[in-house]
């Protein structure tokens, strides 16, 4: 079942814009040369760390990475989870960018005892009740699967960016991930929405139509919901949970989030 969600068709034309609309930009942004070019440097040392894959989400982030992979032929694997939730916008967009590029993207799946447990310890519906069902749910369906397929790489390559949120402000282009042991890059680290849909649109990078539906963060479809335009752009994540933060700083997860053993108590601290 799909919950993807209908926009007033009553907004069109709107110049106040209601919803989020995604950036059309005609003209290179400043700088932007550069960026590209230490992008692809970024992505050339991840390589380097053999063996190295892009975690993707098939966002718009993620598929710039993988035409950028493409494009320079960088030994990177690219896999993403099939949470068996996703939105049938992106599993659309999963067969076209790998028709595309004739490159697989591996489908990750939770393992089918985890999603049986979890179904004997709570309904779908739960999520919406209680964050800890939410996040046992994230879990299953999502660090579980990422954590088995992480196991002896020695290096991830993720579509984290600054602009993304508050929480994301001080992601650097590489650290230590501490929480699963290897080495994580960044490359799109400093870009801003304004490149990121400038190089999309001049390279004409598939990506999911959602954007195109006052979508601006996309995940699992129960859990992802369109943006007014004053929203921060991770506002439609979990956006239920009262806990969020109207900057999204609160919006994760657990993904990009470690704990940290080194203390009586352990801290989970949002790294990215």
């Amino acid at each position: 079942m799909t919950t993807e969600f209908a926009l007033d068709s009553t907004i069109s034309g709107n110049q106040s814009k209601p919803w989020y609309q995604r950036p059309h930009v005609a003209n290179e942004p400043a700088g932007f040369a550069d960026l590209l070019t230490a992008t692809v440097a970024t992505l050339n040392t991840a390589a380097v760390h053999a063996p190295c894959v892009l975690a993707s989400s098939l966002s718009a982030e993620d598929m710039v990475l993988f035409h950028l992979i493409a494009r320079e032929q960088l030994p990177i694997h690219t896999f993403a989870l099939d949470t068996e939730r996703l939105p049938k916008a992106t599993l659309t967009l999963w067969l076209d960018a790998e028709a595309h590029y004739g490159r697989e993207i591996e489908r990750i799946r939770p393992a089918a005892d985890r999603l049986q447990a979890l179904a004997e310890t709570q309904a779908n519906s739960a999520i919406f009740e209680s964050k800890s069902a939410r996040e046992l749910c994230c879990t299953v369906r999502k660090t579980e699967p990422l954590r088995r397929t992480l196991e002896g790489k020695a290096a991830w390559v993720t579509g984290l960016r600054k602009a993304q949120s508050a929480g994301r402000a001080q992601v650097p282009h590489q650290e230590w991930d501490a929480g699963f042991g290897l080495e994580k890059f960044n490359p799109l680290a400093d870009w801003s929405d304004e490149g990121l849909w400038y190089f999309i649109d001049r390279e004409n990078i598939p990506v999911s139509k959602l954007y195109d539906k006052g979508y601006a963060s996309i995940g699992c479809d129960p859990c992802t919901r369109p943006i007014r335009f004053d929203e921060h752009p991770r506002a439609g994540r979990w956006w239920w949970e009262t806990a969020a933060t109207a900057n999204g700083s609160a919006t994760e997860c657990g993904i990009h989030v470690v704990a940290h053993k080194d203390s009586t108590q352990p801290e989970n601290k949002v790294i990215a």
